[in-house]
């Protein structure tokens, strides 16, 4: 009996050892994500897939434009595609702005009837398309106002539209679209670029015709153009699709699962984020990994083939590319990029890097084929050594055309059995320069100022597979376990779909000092980089995993005002435009907001870290924010927070609460720096004014969306930091009271913002949801988190501002706010 307890478990370690080795030990979890994410690695290079079965969509980038990437498995001949589609291309009918048409325009309110096929615009502005800001793409207008009114009439070809029809249409901000007067778009707050719809053609008549269509810009950049197209074909190359069993995601895989006839294939998706290596993190590579097995316990010659295209380098798919070979000691490769190389020349948000190289390599150890040409070509029988080039300028200066070129892996398994076989390849993009900070090109983090080459840094990857890829299991597994113990299942769901998209959204680099910056991106809001208000409700992961990270984005806006460059006594917004940090671009500045922010965020590195040495750096400008709080805090005027989407509001009690809270920051460090006075004067403040806040705020069971408002009410998210700091500014009843109202007024898909619209923001409710101290009200406000995240209609990278009646996305989408997630377990800390 010993004999064979001994034998069963010498075979379970040995079994233990061999998960571990592959890497197939995972807690994770399976729920259908908005939308699922492949390559993270920074607000450049982020492609994911928008389908629930990996080869019934396009790979996109996060802004939605396409990343080409398809894959294939021939099993005893007969090719599967288990990842990606073709991209069909599309035959214009009526042209988009790069065909240069033109239209009819005014920039203020037109009369009523504007989108009337019969209005007379003979006395608006006539233009050519797009219509937008001077350095957006295909612009032969310049539109720089708020607001713009577009008529657009065509006459179809003589037969009409055969078949399929569809509109194409780009836009930045909020637009609203017409055909032939009736409406067929309206996008509220949203910025899209290349959005595919098919069109309703009965809406189209003989003669003339015409699209109407009214774009509101909100900030940043302005744009529209639009088009209606037909299909070519509807062909893919390989009709034939896998059949997917299943997708797992954990914080760094996204693991598919399928059946190709007798095999079985698993393809993983790692992304080595781990915030507590930075070198690692920083590091601008993802590993695609995967394995096949016989099922039939026969054997069966396989066959494995990825493609990639260059539109992961360009920002239109029209910008001239080079493709070339390369090869290190240790690892094959080739890469992309554009011909002009146009360095740090490019801003805004709903925009691509055009400059640097987009990698695919291999290790020469796998014996795997890398090959530069066509889909067609590649991809036939997987015919990849016939064609290969060494030429570096085989494809210089030929335009793209998405669906022809072709940066092709091709693996040869042969004869597959049970035991399997598998291997990897490697996505990556070296970006050359990263930022602009304050007038001076930054290098990513971890080419370590130029001493480390892209070369180099491959064959690190390729070296330290096995071992990152370990690591990342366990990363995985402790995240999951932490999670589920602080939240429960659903709660550690958000926290795996937040990880990757959170830490992606930022770059890591330092400046010339050494000091380190993670910049994030204001994706799809307004493209802003280091904005304080971003960094606020992302902070709870940072300063869970590496508090580090967090100082990485405080610094820009401490250096701003430090260096005199920002001179107003209190926090600035941001420091640009991404990927240009030289200065606050945006229009409204945020006062009681950013400096309430940045006091209580410095608070809570130094509980992290045990110590004020942080704030203590900074302390001037610290002292300068904090007093600013204490003369405008306790009741903010008419001025702009990051609640304001239904308009601004003085007297506003959320704002107040932070500016309470930023008061008591400042107290703490005082009393951790032993500046017992300053700590005591703070203090006694922060209490008075809390105080107060109760008084005027009271709204009988419930307190008041604003101070002057009876019978509204908000989320009071701000107070979480009363417990997670220990300030103890408000009773218990406060919460509790507000946790009880809260609950009478949740809707389907979560707690609206506040009583003005149905509205919410994902983030904010897991805050508020973490002011409660037991888990059934933790549940109430969380599960419907979950159900929106589960049921939105909206296949994009999760957003954090949606509808909470349907799960519409208002806007937004791929941002890093939705680290907030991870503040339950930062509470549970």
């Amino acid at each position: 009996m010993k004999k064979a307890i001994l034998i069963l478990a010498l075979a379970a370690a040995a079994c233990s050892q061999q998960q571990s080795k592959n890497s197939t030990v995972h807690n994770g979890t399976q729920l259908r994500a908005p939308a699922y994410p492949l390559v993270t690695i920074d607000p450049y290079t982020s492609a994911w897939s928008t389908r629930d079965t990996l080869y019934n969509g396009l790979v996109k980038h996060w802004t939605g434009r396409v990343h080409g990437l398809v894959g294939g498995l021939k099993v005893d001949g007969k090719v599967y595609r288990f990842l990606g589609m073709d991209e069909i291309p599309l035959v214009p009918v009526v042209p988009m702005g790069d065909r240069g048409w033109e239209g009819s325009y005014v920039q203020k309110a037109p009369a009523k009837g504007w989108e009337q096929p019969s209005f007379n615009s003979n006395s608006w502005k006539k233009g050519k398309a797009a219509f937008g800001s001077a350095d957006m793409s295909s612009v032969g207008t310049v539109w720089e106002d708020d607001e713009i009114w577009v008529r657009r009439e065509f006459t179809l070809p003589g037969n009409g539209i055969n078949g399929q029809a569809f509109l194409v249409y780009s836009h930045d901000d909020d637009m609203e679209m017409y055909l032939n007067g009736k409406e067929i778009v309206n996008t509220g707050h949203k910025a899209k670029h290349g959005v595919t719809m098919k069109l309703d053609t009965s809406l189209l008549v003989k003669g003339k015709n015409v699209i109407a269509a009214h774009v509101k810009d909100t900030g940043g950049k302005a744009y529209i153009d639009f088009g209606i197209f037909t299909d070519d074909n509807d062909t893919q190359t390989w009709p034939v699709t896998a059949q997917q069993d299943s997708v797992v995601l954990t914080a760094t895989h996204t693991k598919y699962y399928f059946t190709c006839g007798p095999v079985k294939l698993q393809l993983n998706f790692i992304a080595p984020l781990l915030p507590a290596d930075l070198d690692l993190m920083s590091r601008p590579i993802n590993y695609v990994s995967y394995k096949v097995t016989s099922t039939d316990g026969s054997e069966h010659e396989t066959d494995i083939y990825f493609d990639m295209t260059p539109q992961w380098a360009v920002n239109e798919v029209n910008q001239p590319v080079n493709i070339s070979h390369g090869e290190t000691d240790k690892v094959r490769f080739i890469k992309a990029g554009t011909v002009e190389q146009p360095v740090l020349k490019r801003k805004g948000d709903n925009v691509r890097i055009d400059w640097g190289s987009a990698y695919i390599a291999t290790p020469k150890s796998a014996d795997a084929s890398l090959a530069i040409g066509t889909t067609t070509i590649s991809r036939s029988e997987f015919q990849t050594k016939n064609y290969v080039s060494n030429d570096d300028t085989m494809l210089e200066n030929v335009k793209l055309l998405e669906w022809m070129k072709s940066m092709s892996y091709r693996k040869e398994l042969g004869k597959v059995d049970q035991k399997g076989q598998m291997n990897f390849l490697m996505i990556g993009y070296d970006d050359i320069e990263s930022v602009q900070y304050f007038e001076t090109n930054l290098k990513a983090w971890w080419k370590k100022d130029g001493t480390v080459s892209m070369d180099q840094v491959l064959e690190a990857a390729a070296g330290d597979y096995e071992s990152v890829v370990n690591r990342c299991v366990q990363f995985d597994n402790e995240l999951w376990n932490e999670a589920l113990k602080a939240g429960g299942k659903k709660y550690a769901d958000l926290c795996v779909l937040a990880f990757r998209q959170s830490i992606a959204a930022h770059k890591l680099t330092k400046d010339g000092n050494g000091n380190i910056l993670f910049l994030s991106k204001e994706n799809f809001s307004n493209g802003s980089i280091g904005t304080v208000d971003v960094t606020y409700p992302s902070s709870p992961l940072y300063l869970r995993y590496n508090p580090e990270l967090l100082k990485g984005m405080l610094n820009p806006i401490l250096y701003y005002s430090e260096s005199g460059k920002w001179t107003k006594p209190f926090a600035a917004h941001d420091v640009g435009t991404y990927p240009l940090a030289n200065g606050q671009t945006y229009g409204e500045d945020m006062p009681v907001e950013e400096s309430g922010n940045m006091l209580v965020l410095i608070a809570a590195i130094a509980k992290a870290e045990g110590n004020g040495k942080y704030a203590e750096q900074h302390w001037a400008v610290l002292t300068t924010w904090a007093d600013y709080l204490l003369a405008n805090g306790l009741d903010p005027a008419n001025q702009l927070c990051t609640d304001d989407f239904a308009g601004h509001l003085a007297h506003n009690t959320n704002l107040s609460i932070k500016a309470i809270m930023g008061i008591a920051s400042f107290g703490r460090l005082a009393e951790m720096l032993g500046k017992n006075d300053i700590a005591k004067k703070y203090t006694d403040e922060a209490k008075r004014m809390s105080s107060e806040w109760m008084k005027m705020a009271d709204d009988g069971d419930h307190y008041k969306l604003t101070f002057d408002q009876a019978g509204t009410w908000s989320q009071k998210y701000n107070l979480v930091w009363d417990q997670l700091l220990g300030f103890n500014m408000f009773p218990e009843d406060v919460r509790k009271k507000e946790l009880a109202y809260y609950l009478t007024k949740q809707q389907k898909f979560g707690l609206p913002l506040d009583s003005r619209r149905t509205y919410t923001k994902s983030d904010w409710i897991i805050w508020t949801a973490t002011l409660a101290d037991d888990q059934e009200t933790f549940d109430k406000l969380v599960d419907p988190v979950h159900e929106y995240v589960t049921h939105t209609p909206d296949r994009v990278p999760m957003s954090d501002w949606y509808e909470t009646t349907d799960a519409k996305q208002v806007g937004f989408q791929a941002r890093s706010v939705v680290g907030g997630y991870f503040i339950k377990m930062l509470k549970n800390r």
